[in-house]
């Protein structure tokens, strides 16, 4: 997202609330009403809520602050997507306490992570309908409480169907409730800065991989599985003291609503009291919430995003599948189940260490425009490194493996939202994120139980490695090819109008349009054409 796209979402925003009034005025409402309609909705028109260096804040407009409550926005994101994002890893701790327990397969109990991961992304849809209706702060709250009760709960469960329902589906539902409102407050509070500050909240990913697995080992060892998942479910209750922090933009000089939590009334449509009308205004509402808050027609009409979103769903279906499947691979040879809970720690150090550097560097002018072929080519070197696995697993083998995966997957989170906020206007950003979240759920879903139906059949686990590997680096390829296709297309496209935009202002001024007119006189047209020959008979 540039801070151009951003100008224009400003003026566009602007011009429709003076058109709004006039249209108003004009129909005769009254004064009170014509106030609550000048508000700009977010899932609309969000990137109204920032100005650009260049131009002076609008009246009505809200200003990114860029800095100042936005740092404590930050950290909050930080702690919310260490405690959201790398939680469904930190599963693979208990993978074998949970087959022992449920004398479940590898595909059954690969379940648990793979539902709580494509819940985690599935729920984005009615997750925004969410943030229309209460806000970011109240969805983020909301969602630390059902995904803390979620893990709670399933410390009582007797099945592993059970488990299914309160870790996968609940505890999942919970995670999407409280990151995608803090990814989109937080791309509403910063501008000038916002891949920095993408950057900077990805480093929670890197802190909860760091700390949870080591957290969640401390517990298995002296509470066993039951009550690590009872603490862990206390530990997720933290995500409501983050979204406290997360308050609302609102215009400078105004104590109304909350930017981030206004609704749209229709009136007129409420009116309706027959069937039929109830019914229309039933499906014109259900259209207009699809539309809103899933961007079929961003996906239709936008090739970038089209791409982009193919691109991200593929690579899911094997990218979070190591992260899974690494520990249960270490022990599987006989590595000590501390030693091989670390080789998950490790790579949450390494991007910790790697994140904030690159942050900063990816703020700098030269990558604008160049996002996507930089974290197309992570995500290319993160596919190859599966690969490392192949060749054994000794902790030296793992450790490369794990410290090359974090380095790529370093460049992979800080840049994913970064490139989609590049490629859609910030306004669509809440439906764009929407949609890719469900289109991606799916391959989360079935990623990790076809990963245990492989090692189930083979009983081997460097295949699942092999197939991640090619997976996650043919996407990578996909991302490059098609985005340097249409940036060739578009150039070619681009130097086509200048050539016919010179070319129109080269032609001469007496030239004769194409187009031939031919005019129906009116009554004054009559009334000249008489007059003109009156005179030429005199």
């Amino acid at each position: 997202m540039t801070q151009r796209n951003g100008e224009r979402g400003t003026s566009d925003c602007c011009l429709h609330m003076e058109t709004t009034k006039v249209h108003k005025r004009a129909n005769g409402v009254d004064q009170e009403r014509e106030r609550g309609a000048s508000n700009c909705d977010p899932g609309e028109a969000g990137s109204t809520i920032y100005d650009s260096q260049d131009s002076s804040p609008m009246p009505g407009a809200v200003t990114a602050p860029d800095g100042g409550w936005g740092w404590v926005v930050l950290v909050a994101t930080i702690i919310v997507l260490a405690l959201t994002l790398a939680f469904p890893s930190c599963i693979g701790i208990f993978y074998t306490d949970l087959q022992k327990e449920f004398h479940a397969t590898n595909s059954e109990t690969s379940w648990v992570p793979s539902i709580m991961t494509s819940v985690l992304h599935a729920g984005g849809p009615l997750c925004s309908v969410f943030v229309e209706k209460f806000g970011c702060r109240a969805t983020v709250m909301f969602g630390g409480v059902l995904s803390g009760i979620g893990m709670a709960a399933s410390s009582f469960t007797q099945s592993i169907i059970q488990i299914y329902i309160t870790a996968g589906v609940i505890t999942g539902l919970g995670f999407c409730f409280c990151f995608q409102p803090a990814v989109t407050i937080l791309g509403h509070y910063f501008v000038r800065r916002r891949a920095f500050a993408n950057a900077m909240s990805s480093t929670g990913t890197a802190l909860g991989l760091c700390t949870l697995p080591i957290l969640g080992n401390f517990l298995h060892m002296e509470l066993g599985w039951r009550g690590s998942f009872l603490v862990l479910g206390a530990v997720l209750l933290n995500c409501c003291v983050c979204g406290a922090v997360m308050r609302p933009l609102v215009p400078p000089g105004r104590r109304g609503q909350p930017l981030m939590n206004h609704t749209t009334t229709q009136p007129e449509e409420e009116k309706q009291k027959t069937l039929k009308g109830w019914s229309r205004t039933m499906f014109s509402g259900i259209a207009a919430g699809l539309r809103k808050h899933m961007a079929f027609d961003l996906f239709c009409g936008n090739t970038h995003y089209r791409v982009y979103v193919i691109g991200i769903t593929w690579m899911m279906l094997g990218f979070v599948v190591s992260l899974v499947y690494i520990v249960p691979y270490a022990t599987a040879h006989e590595m000590e189940q501390g030693k091989a809970a670390l080789l998950l720690s490790i790579i949450g150090m390494v991007n910790i260490i790697v994140r904030p550097p690159i942050g900063v560097l990816f703020n700098l002018p030269w990558f604008k425009g160049r996002h996507v072929y930089v974290f197309a080519s992570a995500l290319l070197v993160n596919g190859l490194s599966n690969s490392i696995c192949c060749i054994g697993a000794s902790f030296p083998v793992l450790l490369a493996f794990v410290v090359t995966y974090g380095l790529s997957m370093s460049v992979v989170g800080s840049l994913m939202f970064t490139v989609l906020m590049d490629t859609v206007e910030m306004s669509r950003f809440p439906a764009a994120l929407g949609l890719l979240a469900i289109m991606e759920s799916i391959t989360l879903l079935i990623g990790p139980p076809l990963a245990g139906m492989l090692v189930d059949s083979t009983g081997r686990y460097f295949h699942v490695f092999l197939a991640c590997s090619v997976i996650v680096a043919s996407s990578a390829l996909f991302i490059i090819v098609s985005f340097y296709w249409l940036g060739k297309r578009d150039k070619k496209t681009s130097k086509q109008g200048q050539f016919s935009a010179q070319t129109d202002q080269s032609r001469p001024a007496d030239t004769a349009p194409r187009c031939q007119y031919s005019s129906v006189p009116t009554e004054g047209d009559k009334d000249k054409t008489s007059d003109s020959e009156t005179v030429t008979r005199l």
